[in-house]
């Protein structure tokens, strides 16, 4: 099967209306009411790729974040976290710093205001279907399906999916703490069924890859250890890369030759070669994917956790021992994903291989869209 040509986000067919948002040119009124959903993600290979103009291939799934918005006369948000049974209110026109689940609701609505997009007063009732803290992306999917809702709420202008992701980055990045690159909030609103996304994080280019498994089944299994990336080390890793670019005279670690890694003190040189090597891995999974080599996609996902356990230094103990019990269970491959530090693991079921108890079957879904409005 042929790569498709390398896309941008103008290339994609819309939902109804870019983004799937609802907008002025597409309602004859504003609606009262909005639901959006935006989908987590799977990475299948390239992990802290995206901060380092890397790499990667992750796909959109079906759990996700849903959050329905009912306009209110006041200018004034009024949030409520179904899942935790936790609120929030604030007014508009003041938007001041919280923590936890509060900080995406307050930071979408600071940000979508700072770039110039109407935002009116809404009470929201989030929920959700992706674990918190699992290594799917459940923080960029509570992003992009707050600004959604918002912006299809108000009416406001249509904006461009690489835009959003962008906007939402800074949501994550300012208001939340984490200094993340644009991978999930990219997988949640670019996702096409049946598809992994070949991202290019300098150009941004995305290219659709065809994920199709046949009898093979990928699965995620919890290793019962959440991780929270500001607590943990990804802000550190983020900043060990930046300072081995420094040293090396680069903007980015992807324009540094392999062969110059040795010329970094440790740990530097473990976390500049991990990212050069899972580049690699990304070309040559598309490669795998492309030839129905799924033994070969197995090696890699083998080869991506080793390096992101001795190399980048983000397993623990918990996520060892659930790597274990699917590779007890016969997969072909398995590893870490999301940030590290635990979280949930993947892994590649062979046809006939029963998969250990509480593991999930992941499969790719269509990206961030408003399911309905009134």
């Amino acid at each position: 099967m042929p790569l498709a040509a390398p896309v941008t986000s103008a290339a994609f067919p819309s939902r109804g209306s870019p983004l799937g948002l609802a907008t002025a040119a597409t309602l004859p009124v504003v609606p009262h009411e909005v639901t959006a959903f935006a989908p987590g993600r799977v990475n299948l290979i390239g992990e802290h790729t995206d901060y380092n103009a890397g790499l990667a291939l992750p796909f959109a799934i079906r759990q996700g974040v849903t959050v329905r918005a009912l306009a209110l006369p006041e200018r004034r948000i009024e949030a409520w976290a179904r899942d935790r049974d936790s609120r929030d209110g604030f007014g508009l026109d003041h938007v001041r710093r919280a923590r936890g689940w509060r900080a995406f609701v307050r930071g979408a609505v600071a940000e979508l205001q700072q770039a110039g997009i109407p935002v009116s007063g809404a009470r929201l009732e989030i929920s959700g279907t992706v674990p918190s803290g699992a290594g799917l992306s459940s923080s960029a999917a509570l992003e992009v399906a707050l600004t959604t809702a918002l912006v299809a709420l108000s009416g406001g202008s249509e904006l461009d999916r690489t835009e959003l992701a962008r906007l939402c980055s800074r949501i994550e990045n300012q208001w939340v703490g984490t200094q993340s690159g644009l991978l999930d909030q990219l997988a949640s609103l670019y996702g096409q069924a049946d598809h992994a996304l070949r991202i290019d994080f300098r150009s941004l280019e995305i290219e659709p890859i065809g994920l199709q498994l046949g009898e093979h089944r990928l699965v995620t299994l919890d290793s019962g250890e959440r991780h929270a990336n500001v607590a943990s080390g990804y802000n550190r890793r983020r900043a060990e890369c930046a300072e081995a670019g420094r040293l090396l005279g680069v903007s980015a670690l992807r324009d540094v030759p392999l062969t110059r890694v040795a010329e970094l003190p440790a740990p530097l040189d473990r976390r500049a070669r991990h990212v050069l090597t899972s580049n690699a891995r990304v070309d040559a999974a598309v490669a795998a994917l492309q030839g129905r080599d799924l033994v070969e996609l197995g090696r890699l996902l083998d080869a991506e956790h080793a390096s992101l356990r001795d190399d980048y230094e983000v397993s623990t103990p918990a996520v060892e021992a659930a790597v274990g019990r699917l590779k007890r269970a016969g997969v072909l491959g398995a590893r870490i994903i999301g940030g590290g530090f635990g979280g949930h693991v993947l892994g590649l079921l062979p046809p006939g291989a029963r998969a250990p108890e509480g593991a999930v079957e992941v499969e790719p879904s269509d990206g961030a869209q408003v399911v309905h409005t009134a």
